[in-house]
């Protein structure tokens, strides 16, 4: 069982000091907002302070050691495949080996989406997903990798270097409980990030949930003929300040089955002080 800290928009400055002292307070993952520009009327009409995320993953992986790193989340429908394969590479070098790649078909309240031209419907942003996969897949195996697929095609070309990690970087994928091709997808890979609609929007994630959830993935992926670890990453809050309480919150979720934990800070954000009271803390362990 792993916890991870999922920072918000922050001042670039102090991440990879955040990040040095996650690590020293026990927590196993940073990860970092991959926006353009958040639709003012989703925070309050104030603009959201948004960073490269790989540039600030840099920065964290010159801090550290052993943390992982990864962003929250990326959507491949709006990055090229091949450049996106060279980033996430020279991270996964830099760090030697820390980089997770969790993935989605991204939140259009990012106006890196309509605003700018790039693809809206969810049918077309999931093939895109799904073409950007194999080929990240196929370039990092380091062999001879060509593709022609429904959006993407690429001429024969061996990619050097690949990435520490073998067989490749770990994706986790953004799943929709219930759909099947949602599903699906994610147990292609390495890892869902479960996620469940509710009548007002997503729905609050429980412990038969996760346990359906594990259950639906194993056999779907011995029927997919997949192997390998596979984890299950649920996103939440927990308090800094009463320990017991953040562990009793996370138990049943851990018992159910997730292998990580991560630790939203979004309603910290613009309070550094509270940031950091929560990274002192240290994670909600249950094991």
């Amino acid at each position: 069982m792993q916890y991870g800290l999922v920072f918000p928009s922050i001042d670039i400055a102090t991440i990879p000091d955040l990040a040095a002292e996650a690590e020293a307070a026990g927590w196993d993952g940073v990860f970092i907002p991959d926006c353009i520009s958040i639709d003012p009327r989703f925070f309050g009409g104030r603009p959201m302070h948004t960073d490269d995320p790989f540039i600030v993953l840099a920065a964290a992986a010159l801090r550290t050691e052993r943390v992982r790193l990864g962003t929250m989340i990326t959507a491949p429908s709006r990055r090229r495949p091949w450049k996106l394969a060279r980033e996430l590479t020279t991270l996964d070098r830099l760090s030697n080996g820390r980089m997770i790649l969790p993935v989605g078909l991204g939140a259009l309240d990012d106006q890196g989406f309509g605003a700018v031209g790039e693809p809206t419907d969810r049918k077309t942003r999931a093939e895109l997903l799904d073409d950007a996969l194999a080929i990240l897949d196929g370039l990092w195996s380091g062999a001879p990798f060509s593709f022609n697929g429904t959006h993407y095609t690429v001429e024969e070309m061996i990619f050097a270097p690949t990435p520490v990690q073998r067989p490749r970087i770990p994706i986790w994928v953004v799943g929709l409980l219930g759909n099947a091709r949602s599903m699906g997808r994610a147990a292609h890979w390495d890892g869902l990030l479960p996620n469940k609609r509710g009548d007002d929007g997503n729905a609050e994630i429980g412990p038969d949930d996760v346990r359906e959830a594990r259950s639906w993935l194993e056999a779907q992926r011995a029927r997919q003929d997949v192997s390998g670890p596979f984890d299950i990453v649920l996103e939440g809050s927990t308090p800094a300040d009463n320990p017991s309480a953040a562990r009793d919150e996370v138990g049943p979720l851990v018992e159910a089955g997730i292998t990580w934990w991560l630790e939203s800070l979004w309603s910290n954000m613009g309070d550094d002080d509270a940031i950091r009271r929560r990274i002192a803390a240290g994670p909600p362990r249950v094991d």
